[in-house]
């Protein structure tokens, strides 16, 4: 899996979970179905957002994106349907292009974020474990905490 193909990806399933989010709004208020549909949605929605910041994250720190094309990846997945375009945007200008960088290039002094990169591609299915892990924890904290706006 390439950084282009596992971003795309996760664009891809948070436009369909805005969807399901959207469609269970309209049962819910438009049709009067209840709380289910929203709570259903909202739950897939929501833990699918908090993956792609993860992994839009990681892509940022392998493909070395400025901070500025960071942020407004993460924000593409506040508003709807926009992570989609701002992948097909990335993908134009040539910011995910390449594979996973697995070490320092010759003469690099790696930070942080880019140490941590090179031990998540190294052991890619422990890494996602542990983000899976890491985003159903934040997930539940959420969860717990409460909507983000009281339902009626």
């Amino acid at each position: 899996m390439t950084p282009r193909s596992l971003f795309r990806g996760l664009a891809i399933a948070e436009l369909v979970t805005w969807t399901l989010l959207l469609v269970g709004m309209l049962l819910k208020y438009g049709l009067g179905a209840g709380d289910w549909p929203v709570r259903v949605g909202g739950g897939v929605h929501g833990f699918v957002f908090l993956a792609y910041l993860v992994v839009t994250t990681v892509v940022a720190v392998n493909q070395r994106w400025s901070f500025g094309a960071t942020v407004l990846g993460w924000v593409s997945a506040i508003v709807p349907y926009t992570t989609l375009p701002f992948e097909v945007g990335v993908a134009r200008r040539g910011m995910l292009d390449g594979g996973w960088r697995r070490g320092p290039e010759a003469g690099e002094r790696p930070g942080p974020l880019d140490r941590l990169l090179f031990v998540v591609v190294a052991h890619p299915f422990l890494a996602a474990a542990i983000g899976v892990v890491l985003v159903a924890l934040v997930f539940v904290v959420l969860l717990t905490i409460g909507p983000p706006v009281p339902s009626r």
